[in-house]
């Protein structure tokens, strides 16, 4: 699966160690492929903005268990902060 298109969100890139997260488990990597772009800048977003290494390990896990779980968007997440009030 690794060699598969993995899709990113609408203001943030798909970083490696979530790619790598994502590939590496296939029920993760359906229902990340199903939801919208902007639920998965959601999710990017949340993971971008840890800032320990630990925290980001933790939220890299809570995204692959909470979409395997059905969840669309991070469970207890205001939103990304860098996206317009569009919603773009």
């Amino acid at each position: 699966m690794e060699t598969e298109q993995v899709p990113g969100g609408v203001v943030h890139e798909l970083p490696a160690d979530l790619r790598a997260a994502l590939t590496g488990n296939a029920e993760a990597f359906a229902a990340w492929t199903d939801i919208t772009p902007l639920a998965r800048n959601e999710f990017i977003c949340w993971v971008e903005d840890a800032k320990q290494e630990k925290t980001r390990e933790r939220r890299i896990r809570r995204t692959q268990e909470e979409l395997e779980e059905g969840q669309r968007r991070p469970c207890c997440w205001p939103g990304c902060k860098h996206r317009e009030r569009t919603g773009t």
